[in-house]
């Protein structure tokens, strides 16, 4: 088995991680005396290998059986057995996973058989991708690599350790489509040549959807496992309306870069550069980037002298982007937040051309509320247009002025961030109305009649009210 020394940057890495968590050192110490054997294995090694910051710590303990180790750590402090089952344990108070060797069998409800006296190979095996089946000896300082994870690192490629076991996962299809777009690796042929055939039916919502905000969240090219997708000719099973999007075409003058596919990934990519608040928004970006033209393919006409046009691609998209995202999760409020930028993402563009007023920019932010904002429509805006490039793949890293000067004037119209508040509530008017739909609606005329009029004062407003209350 190739066994190398791990390099001093590696060496300090793992150290900080000892001193960040200094009880880990006296449970290796008692593990070893014990006659266990501890390696820290899986994602935290490849992200070692790659020089990315280690958020999860992962621990396999060989020559001990679970129950031993369990023993162990509970002589340490209080020991969370939720994934005992599996062979795996946590120590209350630190992020790491402690397991022992196993194997699975295939389906969603495998059968677990623990073997704590597995060879290293065998329990590596298990392992889906060569880059996440390795080990490093925590005693030796050893990185343990029995199938070539690290030349498959170096040579982006992904590969998997054993080909049967791995179409034992269905799971594992969509964590080659994310880790595709996070380490910009390319599978073998071979490993094409499985996830072509995989039965993914039985994958719950809930794996798809984290496998898809891993590929959003933490990739700078999120398109290239799409691509992938439509490349081995799974993407009309998994998004079917995004698949509609291949070879639709688009006007050259406005699009020379292709296809409505072709523009959505450079403008998928063209939204995961840009800066966002927290990871919540930048998801609903994102998605919002993957779903902006799917009502083009319904839409799309060709008249005679070649124009090309789509009326109406916004407001049928929005439905699309809705049943498309229904398949990938149960958040209610990322799927309206997505429908609405998708409904009105033609609108920043229109502002500037029409030269619309302050209180255009307030209604439409009241209509983007409470979940999406006129900055995110603009970087939506700017995400669409940056997706235009003919030479290449890559998006534009272009700025736009008149998106700047959307962003100017809906930040003059202070609604930017947020909608603009009521000035009038409930109490203000209480003695022209009593609680219930009538105060409702009257409240809403009022908050309208602000915008329209760019109202102020709610003294002024109120009196605006009553006159129309009297004209009525």
């Amino acid at each position: 088995m190739k066994s190398t020394k791990i390099t001093p940057q590696i060496q300090r890495a793992l150290a900080d991680i000892q001193k960040q968590y200094p009880v880990v050192q006296a449970i290796f110490d008692e593990i070893s005396a014990h006659g266990g054997r501890v390696f820290y294995v899986g994602g935290m090694v490849r992200d070692l290998l790659l020089g990315i910051p280690i958020k999860d710590v992962d621990i396999e303990v060989h020559g001990m059986p679970l129950e031993e180790l369990e023993a162990l750590l509970k002589r340490f402090g209080e020991v969370n057995l939720v994934g005992k089952s599996f062979g795996v344990l946590r120590y209350s108070g630190l992020d790491i996973d402690w397991a022992v060797p196993r194997s699975d069998t295939a389906g969603r409800k495998p059968e677990v058989t623990l073997d704590h006296t597995m060879n290293i190979k065998d329990a590596f095996s298990r392992r889906d991708l060569t880059m996440n089946a390795m080990g490093i000896d925590v005693k030796t300082g050893d990185l343990l690599d029995p199938f070539g994870g690290q030349e498959d690192i170096e040579a982006k490629r992904l590969r998997a350790p054993n080909a049967e076991s791995f179409k034992e996962d269905p799971l594992r299809f969509f964590r080659v489509m994310q880790f595709m777009s996070r380490f910009e690796m390319e599978p073998t042929d071979e490993l094409d040549a499985i996830c072509r055939q995989m039965d993914v039916s039985a994958v719950s919502r809930e794996r798809i959807e984290d496998e898809f905000a891993k590929m959003l969240l933490k990739s700078k090219r999120p398109s290239l496992g799409i691509r992938w997708l439509q490349k081995i000719g799974r993407l009309s099973l998994i998004l079917p309306e995004l698949a509609a999007t291949v070879g639709t075409v688009q006007g050259k003058d406005y699009h020379p870069e292709g296809d409505v596919f072709e523009h959505t990934m450079q403008a998928l990519d063209a939204a995961a550069q840009l800066k966002y608040e927290n990871d919540h928004i930048k998801l609903i970006a994102l998605y919002a980037a993957l779903c902006h033209d799917l009502g083009k393919p319904t839409t799309t006409k060709v008249a005679p002298d070649g124009k090309v046009t789509s009326i109406g691609h916004a407001e049928q998209g929005y439905h699309l982007a809705r049943s498309m995202l229904k398949r990938i999760t149960h958040n209610k409020e990322l799927i309206d937040s997505v429908s609405k930028l998708v409904k009105y993402h033609m609108s920043p563009l229109q502002f500037i051309d029409n030269e619309a007023g302050i209180a255009a920019y307030k209604r439409l932010a009241n209509k983007l509320a409470p979940h999406a904002s006129l900055a995110l429509l603009a970087d939506l805006s700017l995400a669409d247009k940056r997706g235009r490039n003919s030479e290449g793949p890559e998006p534009l890293t272009t700025d736009f002025s008149d998106i700047e000067l959307f962003r100017k004037k809906a930040d003059e119209a202070h609604v930017l961030q947020a909608v603009e508040k009521p000035i009038l509530q409930g109490k203000d008017i209480a003695d022209l109305v009593e609680p219930g739909p009538k105060m409702g609606e009257l409240l809403r005329r009022a908050y309208e009649l602000q915008i329209d009029e760019g109202i102020a004062d709610p003294e002024t407003l109120r009196r605006r009210l009553v006159e129309i209350m009297h004209d009525n």
